[in-house]
């Protein structure tokens, strides 16, 4: 746990995500990286030098077979403030809409009401468990299906919503993750939804996986290329040709 603390202190540092007064709201889901995560922000919230508060919700979708109870009580036994929103989002994706790609219109409704909900609780920030596998994937993601190198911020702000996104595990791997959860026992809630395992990102996560095989060293090298802001070397169009142009009035 302590490695994880220590790579968690670090990205607050680095990125000044946590201030004195802050009312932080974690996104509970019941999968290991959220709870992880609340885990971990209370541990650190004993001695981190900024005084904040913790809140948890979880956006329950109305699917059948969830049930949330092993997240009430770990809330209680962390003395975190606990919210669940009951919803009928799965209902309206696989019903109503019967989506068969159903997870961008998901992630965006549990977005809108997780952030609404943090508002009505009067916090500042949510607080995200992506770690250092998802910035990877996502980064990857962007890169074969969007054309475009991008990969979400470890601070973001809704200005929309007066709301800063935080994501303090941003340098913490997922098998770190899983190594502090059965470590730990912490409560781990099954995702019920019909899509989970079947999705783009599940396919990046074995593709990942495939290419530490052959470069063990893969994953660092891609958070170091992202980091790499001095050395970002792409296709300006204007510049190029900016160049050229400026040879032809020298010759």
């Amino acid at each position: 746990m302590k490695r994880i603390l220590g790579k968690l202190r670090k990205a607050v540092t680095d990125y000044n995500m946590i201030q004195d007064g802050d009312k932080i709201a974690i996104g509970l889901s019941g999968g290991k990286d959220s709870t992880m995560l609340l885990k971990a922000l209370k541990m650190y919230q004993r001695f981190s030098n900024e005084k904040f508060e913790l809140y948890a919700i979880t956006i329950n979708m109305g699917l059948e077979g969830y049930n949330p109870q092993p997240l009430i009580d770990f809330c209680k036994e962390l003395d975190v403030p606990y919210k669940i929103v009951p919803t009928q989002i799965g209902d309206i994706l696989f019903n109503i809409r019967k989506e068969k790609n159903p997870c961008s219109l998901c992630a965006n409704m549990r977005r809108g009401i997780l952030h609404d909900t943090a508002k009505e609780l009067g916090c500042n920030k949510v607080a995200l468990g992506h770690h250092l596998n998802d910035v990877i994937e996502t980064f990857l993601l962007s890169l074969f299906y969007e054309a475009r190198l991008n990969t979400f911020s470890p601070v973001t702000y809704l200005s929309r919503k007066d709301l800063y996104l935080i994501r303090p595990f941003i340098y913490v791997y997922e098998k770190e993750i899983i190594g502090e959860v059965n470590k730990l026992s912490i409560p781990i809630v099954k995702n019920p939804c019909p899509a989970n395992g079947e999705t783009k990102r599940e396919y990046m996560k074995n593709l990942i996986k495939q290419i530490e095989h052959d470069i063990p060293f893969a994953k660092d090298n891609i958070l170091g290329a992202i980091q790499n802001i001095e050395q970002l070397n792409i296709w300006d169009k204007e510049k190029i040709k900016q160049i050229c142009s400026n040879q032809k009035q020298e010759d």
